[in-house]
């Protein structure tokens, strides 16, 4: 059972990736952007591993989800495939459109800079990293990464990003909590789920730690299971999804975002125009 450990440049979890797959029983495959994404065909499961791709330049995950790669993984989980996107491999999924699951995959939510909330005053934004409680939510379906997890297990992982703020307009998540689809919330070590920090590490709304798409294969998490084997029943329950090889037919959402309104441009007639040509010179990545 092979599962493709996918890497953009600035990827950086791999290897703890790779062993938290090992430790289910499946059998990892680093995947190159750079490769033949034809390769991917072949693999049973897809893992889109944290890290900082492109340097997340414009916004973290933007560029990455223009991958040719990002395609090819895109047709897989619509023949049922499971994907899971972790930390910067969840902002991959929220740019390409795979979660939450809208129709022709339009986007319809962000992840963005956390803000850490008590009292209703920001305490801090940016980078954090720190160990948190989180629980499955008890409205979800069947899918593919809570099977064997029960409703009431609380599970103790850590956090490390600096735009994890899960935001969407009030009716699309108002449709995603009808569904269970925040799949994961932010909770105390109780299991009580309280909308303050530290408990919300960074502002998500609703608590949420993890969006899935309403098919159940296809999951963004911005907390790290990989990194400790706390989180090994996420991987398990992916491996026992394969082993089933149920036939799944995409569904997706049923709301649909606004059309931006895009106004002509018109040039006064006492204004000059300056055209200026831009050179990219730093091209480290």
């Amino acid at each position: 059972m092979n599962i493709a450990i996918v890497q953009f440049p600035g990827s950086n979890c791999e290897r703890e990736t790779s062993l938290a797959v090992k430790r289910a029983g499946m059998q990892p495959i680093d995947f190159l952007w750079n490769e033949d994404p034809k390769q991917l065909v072949a693999m049973d499961g897809y893992i889109i591993v944290g890290g900082f791709s492109y340097e997340d330049r414009s916004r973290a995950g933007i560029i990455a989800a223009l991958d040719p790669v990002m395609q090819i993984i895109r047709e897989q989980s619509e023949q049922g495939k499971p994907v899971l996107g972790i930390c910067n491999g969840a902002q991959i999924l929220v740019e390409t459109g795979l979660v939450p699951g809208l129709h022709n995959h339009q986007l319809g939510m962000a992840l963005t800079d956390n803000k850490r909330i008590a009292d209703g005053k920001i305490l801090g934004t940016g980078f954090y990293n720190a160990w948190i409680h989180m629980r499955a939510n008890p409205k979800a379906n069947s899918n593919a990464f809570t099977r064997h997890l029960n409703k009431d297990t609380v599970l103790t992982v850590p956090i490390a990003h600096a735009e994890g703020r899960f935001l969407m307009p009030v009716e699309l998540l108002a449709e995603i909590e009808s569904h269970g689809l925040n799949l994961f919330q932010y909770c105390n070590e109780e299991g009580a789920i309280i909308d303050e920090f530290p408990i919300n590490p960074n502002g998500s709304l609703a608590n949420t730690a993890a969006i899935i798409n309403k098919t159940g294969n296809v999951m963004a998490m911005m907390p790290h299971p990989e990194r400790t084997s706390a989180g090994d029943a996420i991987f398990t329950s992916m491996r026992e999804y394969i082993q089933e090889g149920k036939k799944t037919v995409p569904t997706q959402l049923a709301y649909q975002p606004a059309a931006p309104k895009v106004l002509p441009y018109k040039k006064e007639s006492q204004k000059q125009e300056l055209l200026v040509k831009l050179i990219i010179t730093d091209n480290y990545a």
